[in-house]
């Protein structure tokens, strides 16, 4: 076994080379921090990184809600799922130390100390798996912390890294329970990774159950110890889990009442792409990130020729890898891999057990001695035959095979020179570790260019950001009435970035019922609906209370072409306080109209819904497509309605990408692809004196225009309806983290509407909450007075009784274990134990039978 020295330094060395690999090719790529550009892994388009801006609001105690309930998104969202979905890690904890107009770079200096930390832990791994050269240990733990899933996929969702620093960690803990070593510390490292990000843990824990596997069936330990083993592992991994129950419970029911966004079935990638992943220089978003570095892939397969390594474990190890390999690619097993449901986005996410456990092959070939002429020819042969494989498919690039064969020559030569004295041992670390480090700096420059040109790009926090945060902070009202940041976005969680209390959310757990609620309302999404967009509408924001919202410039890395210098304003407006009260009688169900459903939601008409006709440039008429739409190409049409003189035109076209412009007004853009993306309903204008409303229609892609496409707002008869909402409405409001206390006028009866989204958890007067429309609602009290609804997010009470219980387990078999400890020693050194009486002078010893 390794002495802690070596350790240190293998743990060492693979931290500084991950590093020095990540930012090495940040600087090439010239993103930020190190240039004018950006990229996901920190940039403020990140959806992700204004999680982490909430969080530093929640340490520094200035976020509107609490550990529950957060009031900034989607007009109040349930917390404790995002928060452990995206924040429990231990690292995320760090961003409290920046400065809060820096979240981006705390998040990017989170994301590579990620990175780091699985370097180390798994080079950590390898040296107590078995022994061998400490450099060897160090190169291979950075490759595997930077392997092509870690730098091209996780490194732009920070939580995914979770699941690379979990399988190391929980390697080591199974090794522990195999061997019967820290049963207190285990557990607790077990709920530590399934608190940080159950999803990506889940995986780890199969990988690292599946290492346990070849270890208990290669080391011919006897039944009885193989047993003992196996019960240990799966206490400490029971135990664990249930320390995570608080956090995991809330997540996992989370997912239960989101919106499902997309539904894509699982089909496998062609096999010349996933060979071609495995070679630097290449990308896909559908197909495995393999690329771990040909001297680790060469050392892997090597492995299956290295007679130095008994032939068990050889081809135990070898066969682990072929068949987590082939695992990935057959939907049942893919299915087992992914918790039973194929996830939205990239449908490869346990790559990173793959890569890890390429490298544990490839430390088992080399600790044996270093692979000899036999192992090292028919490594880079069957290396050849992959990347030969390799060349049909699309996905390889002018950079591919040189750095491939840079790589594969350096590492051979590294290999052939390793064991020929130790001057030249010097010489082959630099060429193995050279060799790694460039290889993974020139593939992390690739994949930042890939997503520029492929993804968004973002600006970092800057003038746009901080004119936005002065605005809403200017603008404060909450709770007497909610501030919007706006339509005009970085990212779809802008409220969490700069404030306020909008409309916009974007989660793996936003809920169904905020998706479908502003989709009846006319609102715009992306994501297939898991991203909620801010509704910039007067009918709306009086119904939401919304009364300041911003209006700015177009982000300018959103990738219009329209120049756009709008300073950054607010609009302020007389709107119902957050809890208002309905006459008796439940409302009308929405229909398919969004200018009725705002007029149900708000209790008044305030809308006229024309007939509309939709021409063709040439002046023919539009086919139907349907029952309710006109089917429209790319191309010029017209719209014409008739609508009441000085009323406002808006128009509700969800399926459209294009512009649309009332009269000679200016243009408004429209980014509809259903199911992908909805456009939002717009304003186009005022109605001139004529009532003539004359639409100038300019998609740029296939899609549908409702027969309903227009309504024409009465702004006095949408003021008498805010008059009288908040005459019966709340006299007082108090909000908190966990709920809402409002004050009612005397003799008030009816419904009581709180302007929140009827997510599962609330409960008003000691009962679960009524929906109105999709509101939070309860019942009047019979006498008036107050009212008070609280929220507690799903499975919080279960989880903190199952962390109890698993507390109690955990306290307890320490205790025992202690106590056996002490009986045990106390026999072995001759002094009376807990239950052994003291032997008088001269009396025999005890014998045991």
């Amino acid at each position: 076994m390794p002495t802690f020295r070596p350790r240190l330094r293998a743990g060492s060395l693979a931290a500084l080379l991950t590093v020095a690999a990540v930012c090495a090719g940040d600087v090439v790529a010239r993103v930020f921090p190190f240039g004018p550009l950006t990229r996901s892994v920190n940039d403020l388009g990140n959806q992700f990184v204004p999680f982490h801006a909430r969080l530093w609001d929640l340490l520094h105690g200035n976020a509107d809600g609490g550990l529950l309930l957060n009031w900034s998104s989607g007009y109040g969202t349930s917390f404790l799922p995002d928060l452990g979905t995206y924040l429990t890690s231990p690292f995320a904890l760090l961003v409290g130390v920046f400065p809060r107009d820096r979240i981006d770079l705390a998040v990017y200096v989170v994301t590579v100390l990620k990175m780091a930390s699985a370097a180390a832990l798994m080079a950590l791994f390898l040296l107590t798996l078995r022994g061998g050269r400490w450099w060897v240990a160090g190169a291979l733990g950075g490759s595997y912390a930077l392997c092509g899933w870690s730098v091209a996929e996780a490194s732009y969702n920070p939580m995914w890294l979770d699941g690379l620093v979990a399988l190391p960690l929980l390697c080591l803990v199974a090794e522990w329970a195999r061997t019967g070593r820290h049963r207190i510390a285990g557990p607790l490292l077990v709920a530590v990774v399934w608190a940080a990000n159950f999803y990506t843990a889940y995986m780890a824990t199969l990988g690292a159950a599946l290492v346990l596997a070849v270890r208990l069936f290669t080391e011919r330990d006897d039944r009885r110890a193989v047993v003992r083993g196996l019960v240990r592992a799966v206490c400490t991994v029971g135990i664990g889990v249930g320390l995570s129950a608080p956090v995991l419970l809330p997540v996992y029911l989370g997912t239960k009442h989101a919106y499902p966004g997309w539904d894509r079935p699982f089909a496998p990638a062609a096999w010349p792409d996933v060979l071609a992943r495995l070679l630097p220089a290449t990308y896909s978003f559908f197909t495995p990130a393999l690329f771990l570095g040909t001297g680790t892939l060469l050392l892997a397969v090597a492995l299956a020729f290295q007679r130095s390594v008994p032939g068990r474990e050889r081809w135990a190890w070898a066969g682990l890898v072929a068949g987590v390999a082939l695992s990935m690619q057959w939907e049942p097993t893919h299915l087992l891999w992914h918790a039973f449901a194929t996830p939205n986005g990239s449908p490869y996410r346990q790559t990173f057990v793959l890569a890890g456990l390429v490298v544990i092959a490839a430390w088992v070939s080399v600790s044996y001695g270093w692979p000899e002429r036999r192992a090292l020819l028919g490594g880079a042969a069957v290396l050849v035959l992959l990347a030969a494989g390799a060349a049909f498919s699309d996905l390889v690039t002018g950079w591919t095979y040189p750095l491939f064969a840079v790589g594969l020559v350096a590492a051979a030569c590294a290999l052939v020179l390793a064991g020929r004295g130790r001057r030249l041992a010097a010489l082959a670390a630099v060429l193995l570790i050279g060799a790694q480090a460039g290889q993974a700096a020139a593939a992390t420059a690739y994949f930042d260019r890939q997503r520029l040109n492929r993804l968004d790009d973002y600006a970092p926090w800057g003038e746009r950001q901080r004119a936005q945060a002065a605005v809403v902070a200017g603008a404060e009202g909450w709770p007497g009435y909610r501030t919007d940041p706006g339509r005009e976005q970085t990212t779809t969680n802008d409220p969490l970035l700069v404030g306020g209390q909008g409309g916009a959310y974007y989660s793996s757990h936003t809920p169904a019922v905020l998706t479908r609620t502003m989709r009846a309302l006319g609102g715009g999404w992306t994501s297939n609906g898991r991203a909620v967009q801010s509704l910039d509408n007067p009918v709306t924001d009086a119904v939401f209370s919304v009364g300041a919202r911003v209006r700015g410039p177009r982000d300018p890395h959103q990738g219009s072409n329209a120049p756009d210098d709008r300073p950054v304003t607010v609009s302020r407006t007389e709107v119902p306080p957050l809890v208002t009260v309905r006459g008796p009688g439940g409302p009308v169900p929405y229909g398919r109209s969004p200018f009725r459903n705002q007029e149900r939601l708000l209790g008044s008409r305030v809308y006229t819904v024309p007939t509309t006709v939709l021409r063709a440039a040439d002046g023919g008429a539009v086919a139907d497509k349907g029952a309710y739409d006109y089917r429209v190409g790319r191309g010029t049409y017209t719209l014409t309605a008739a609508c009441p003189a000085g009323s406002e035109a808006y128009l509700w076209s969800p399926d459209m990408f294009g512009r649309a412009r009332l009269g000679d007004g200016p243009e408004v853009e429209f980014k509809g692809q259903l199911p992908a993306r909805r456009a939002a309903m717009q304003h186009l204008g005022t109605v001139g004196g004529g009532g003539s409303v004359r639409v100038t229609l300019t998609p740029v892609r296939a899609g549908t225009v409702p027969h309903g496409a227009v309504g024409c707002l009465d702004r006095a008869r949408l003021a008498s309806a805010v008059t009288a909402l908040k005459r019966t409405g709340a006299t007082a409001v108090h909000v908190t983290g966990h709920g809402v206390r409002a004050e009612l006028p005397p003799g008030t009866t009816g419904t009581v509407v709180i302007a929140a989204p009827r997510i599962a958890g609330w409960s008003c007067q000691g009962r679960p909450a009524d929906s109105y429309l999709g509101l939070v609602a309860t019942p009047a009290p019979a006498h008036g007075g107050a009212v008070d609804c609280t929220f507690r997010p799903p499975g919080l009470r279960a989880g903190a009784v199952a962390g109890a219980g698993a507390l109690a387990v955990l306290v307890l078999g320490g205790a025992a274990l202690a106590y056996r400890r002490r009986r045990s020693e106390a026999g072995r050194s001759g002094r009376p134990g807990p239950d052994r009486a003291p032997q008088p002078a001269g009396a025999p010893e005890p014998v045991e039978v």
